[in-house]
């Protein structure tokens, strides 16, 4: 059932938002030939340590029956994964990508946000592929000013990235956000059949959705690795994966894993 959040509870939900932009810094900073995934996820989970907020991925249950549980603060996803990559030792290389997903829980409230980099210096290609992904986001954003549902924007979003030659990934969606990291509704991006009926939703004032477009070179299959998590790319081509915890307030979308305002740093430094 989906649950609206008043101007106050979204204001808590801000400082969770926060604490994850400020992990995908250190991430964004770390990042570079020779690195590897498990040391930035070992930062990462430093940070919400200081912070006393709790990492919303580590021993989240698997949806396989018997099968083990997320082991890692951060989904880390390099070139052909596509979500759900599990952080290790092997160094990124000169060309490689990464999307580095992470949530926490901070005052009983989340955040989430994915953010794929290159590392180094990438093909043509591959550069238009983050800049497609992180651009149909963005697309996203813009049209929940416009839109009252959903549904129009999903194909907005699916037809974007068509133009430009790439697939939508439609095994994965969006979700709700609160005091739980997944909540009504559902938010696929794309046109889905759930949309055509009673899954389609309303953009209003007190909606959190966390909106997260993945986004492949090739074809949109996927297939898990033998780990029970990773999910990869059917092709092994290379796939993105973008996202942001929105809320709509009066004055329209609000991304609350975005970089703090002038006001909100002035505070964080006192």
């Amino acid at each position: 059932m989906l649950q609206l959040k008043s101007t106050r509870e979204i204001g808590l939900m801000r400082q969770s938002g926060l604490a994850v932009w400020k992990a995908h810094q250190i991430a964004a900073k770390m990042i570079c030939p020779g690195a590897t995934t498990a040391q930035i996820d070992l930062a990462i989970e430093e940070h919400f340590a200081k912070l006393g907020a709790i990492p919303l991925f580590l021993d989240y249950p698997n949806s396989v029956r018997n099968k083990p549980a997320f082991p890692a603060v951060t989904c880390m996803s390099v070139n052909e994964a596509v979500v759900h990559g599990i952080p290790d030792d092997r160094p990124l290389q000169e060309g490689d990508i990464v999307s580095i997903d992470t949530g926490c829980l901070l005052n009983g409230w989340c955040g989430d946000a994915a953010v794929t980099h290159p590392v180094g210096r990438v093909s043509s290609e591959v550069q238009k592929l983050l800049d497609v992904t992180e651009g149909v986001l963005n697309l996203a954003i813009e049209q929940m000013n416009h839109k009252s549902r959903w549904s129009p924007i999903a194909e907005m979003m699916a037809q974007y990235v068509a133009d430009h030659g790439f697939s939508t990934v439609e095994c994965f969606v969006g979700h709700g956000i609160g005091r739980e990291m997944h909540e009504d509704p559902q938010v696929p991006n794309f046109p889905s059949r759930s949309l055509r009926g009673s899954g389609d939703f309303r953009i209003e004032p007190g909606l959190v959705i966390a909106v997260e477009p993945m986004v492949n070179m090739g074809t949109k299959r996927v297939k898990m690795l033998e780990d029970q998590w990773t999910q990869v790319t059917a092709d092994g081509r290379f796939s993105a994966h973008f996202e942001h915890t929105l809320a709509v307030t009066e004055d329209g979308p609000v991304a609350l894993t975005v970089a703090p305002t002038p006001a909100e740093a002035a505070k964080m430094a006192v």
